[in-house]
């Protein structure tokens, strides 16, 4: 075994090439789940994994060391029910507008209107109507909630991908807001969003089937 290949990897930014060169979240994802060495494993959700290199890479040097525990948390959570993709970015969206730029506030609120309707088609409910938590994200920043609900009422030529475009462009644009954010704690806030964002894809794994009772063990019970 190669002398890299016992080393215990670093979080820092970016890609590396191997541990020895450091790691980013997804990266050391990778590294304990004994897939080859990469930032996009299989292991983890697209989207969540997206959350995290985001996260990974806004973090100041002096507060990533702090996001190393969660980084089990990540592996195995491969959902693949549609409603992950609206929600985790909701999860995202939902932290970052209060504090952003009112430029990627504009931004955010409408993909989250976008997202809103994905989920609203998915659960059979009124295209226009929002979940109480995007209400109340929607509600702290009036104006950019304002022109997303004029934006997103004109027809538009196409129709963007929401899971392979948008989703990832707003998880990208509140990770990176809250980093550049007027606020004491970016930090702590981008912990908060992963640890959010984690939870959120996990609540859609599917629930372990009860194994099933022998015969034996039946006839024992009663």
């Amino acid at each position: 075994m190669k002398n890299f290949e016992l080393a215990v990897p670093v979080l820092s930014r970016g890609k590396h090439r191997n541990p020895r060169k450091g790691a980013c979240f997804m990266e050391f994802a990778s590294y304990l789940a004994g897939e080859p060495w990469s930032d996009h494993p299989a292991c983890t959700h697209p989207l969540l994994a997206g959350v995290a290199r985001d996260v990974n890479d806004c973090t100041t040097d002096a507060g990533r060391a702090r996001l190393a525990p969660l980084i089990p948390s990540v592996i195995g959570l491969t959902p693949d029910d549609p409603h992950v993709v609206p929600r985790v970015t909701a999860v995202c969206i939902e932290h970052a507008l209060p504090v952003v730029s009112q430029e990627r506030q504009y931004i955010l609120a409408v993909a989250l209107l976008v997202g809103e309707r994905e989920l609203a088609a998915l659960d059979g409910r009124p295209l226009d109507s929002l979940r109480p938590e995007a209400q109340e994200a929607l509600d702290a920043v009036p104006a950019a909630a304002k022109w997303a609900r004029t934006f997103t009422a004109r027809p538009h030529r196409g129709t963007p991908d929401f899971a392979h475009r948008t989703a990832p462009r707003a998880v990208s644009c509140a990770v990176e807001g809250i980093s550049q954010a007027c606020v004491s704690d970016p930090d702590e806030r981008l912990y908060d969003l992963l640890n959010a964002a984690i939870a959120e894809c996990k609540a859609w794994i599917p629930a372990a089937a009860p194994e099933p009772v022998s015969r034996r063990e039946s006839l024992g019970a009663q």
